[in-house]
């Protein structure tokens, strides 16, 4: 007998598409509002749009820590679901296929998933942050060509002061140039051109020069009448602004640092207090948030399976919630035993424990309670309070009728 069988194969299927279209969207729905944002800060800045596909391309990580476990479980839940509301699940379990049994590939991917969220958590986040940061510095410090903004004038080591009208070709070509360029001297050169581009210089890396075309200089030196010249090739050298050197990566309390340097950190003696529990808090989060991972297949086929006879998809609903608050618990949990407020190991594992609890509860009454589902009670309970409030929306509208009714009859009498 074939590892997989036919079923297994069939189950994958149903699996694999949903799943990969959660993370697509989530990540999608994560990323478009930072777009927006980024946008208007590299506009702001000056920089090249370019950029703004690098900065997204490090955020990608962090999302994607939330983006895999909401795939894997959505993935899982809606197969079975779907398996569920079609009767295929009814006639596999009769057929002697357990719960346990049909889990064996959702169990193959959410192991999968789990080592490449243990590799994005631990090794690749850390650096894609400090990338991040790294990128936004050096865009606000003009390190990425931002410091020359198309129609304004911008200062040059207060020699210079440089207008350009437009820009083309990616920045390389200038077009409508005016230069102000004072020397020690007192000597002060305007200059305009019609175009002009930035060269590299071979003598000297932190000069660039640009080649004026086709302009005008007025030359003006103290106690001397100014001069003309015109011409149809200039070149003019730049001295580039220094640009401090960006920090070392470890800060952001600690977000940069990978699982083995968190777990150095963290329980070293020559480390001060405020760094060991920041690197403990760090360290705990990342493990809770990769093996929660565990327990999500039997979240889902807890929530998958509706009550008989109904079709409703409130466990779809309630399985986003509950990973969801689950992640803001742990970020809460994070940042208390950062400060010292809460060991690191209560304020993380506590709340895995009791969720890890509550989910085998709610896979115990879906698997082996007969006629039980992990979310009949909600079902009841959401049906009850829709047909309340159904009830208190008839009653107000038979009441407008009436007044209105009694409103039309007394303006007719």
């Amino acid at each position: 007998m074939r590892f997989l069988t036919s079923i297994d194969r069939y189950i994958f299927r149903l699996t694999l598409v949903p799943m990969i279209s959660v993370f697509v969207i989530a990540a999608s729905l994560l990323l478009l509002d930072k777009m927006l944002k980024l946008f208007d800060f590299v506009a702001t800045e000056g920089g090249p749009i370019g950029v703004v596909f690098q900065m997204l391309a490090n955020l990608l990580p962090e999302y994607a820590s939330l983006a895999i476990p909401l795939g894997v479980m959505l993935g899982i839940l809606l197969a079975f679901r779907k398996l569920a509301v079609s009767s295929e699940l009814d006639v596999l379990r009769a057929v002697g296929m357990s719960y346990s049994r049909l889990l064996r590939v959702p169990y193959m991917i959410t192991a999968a998933m789990m080592a490449l969220n243990f590799a994005i958590v631990g090794y690749l986040q850390p650096l894609s942050h400090y990338y991040y940061e790294q990128l936004q510095y050096e865009l606000q410090s003009g390190a990425l060509g931002a410091s020359i903004k198309i129609g304004e004038f911008t200062t040059l080591k207060d020699r210079m002061a440089l207008r350009v009208e437009e820009s083309r070709d990616d920045g390389r070509e200038l077009i409508g140039i005016f230069a102000r360029v004072a020397d020690e001297e007192g000597q002060v050169l305007s200059i305009s051109a019609s175009e002009g581009r930035f060269l590299a210089s071979k003598e000297n890396r932190n000069t660039i020069i640009l080649r004026l075309m086709d302009g005008t200089i007025v030359q003006e030196t103290r106690g001397a009448t100014p001069r003309v010249l015109s011409f149809t090739q200039h070149d003019l050298p730049i001295d580039l602004p220094a640009v401090e050197r960006f920090r070392e990566r470890g800060a952001e309390e600690g977000k940069e640092y990978i699982l083995p340097e968190l777990l150095s950190l963290g329980w070293s003696e020559t480390a001060t207090e405020e760094e060991r529990l920041t690197s403990q808090a760090r360290f705990n989060f990342r493990m809770v948030e990769v093996i929660m991972m565990i327990m999500l297949p039997l979240l889902a086929v807890s929530l998958a399976i509706p009550p008989k006879r109904s079709t409703s998809s409130l466990g779809v609903f309630v399985s986003i919630v509950m990973v969801v608050a689950y992640h803001k618990i742990n970020e809460y949990g994070q940042g208390v035993a950062s400060i010292g407020r809460l060991d690191p190991f209560l304020a993380l594992w506590g709340p895995f424990f009791i969720f890890a609890a509550l989910i085998a509860w709610m896979y115990y009454r879906t698997a082996y309670v007969p006629g039980a589902q992990a979310i009949g009670g909600l079902e009841s309970l959401f049906a009850k309070v829709w047909k309340k409030l159904r009830s208190l929306m008839r009653r107000r509208i038979r009441s407008q009728q009436m007044r209105r009714l009694e409103e039309s009859t007394a303006d007719a009498a």
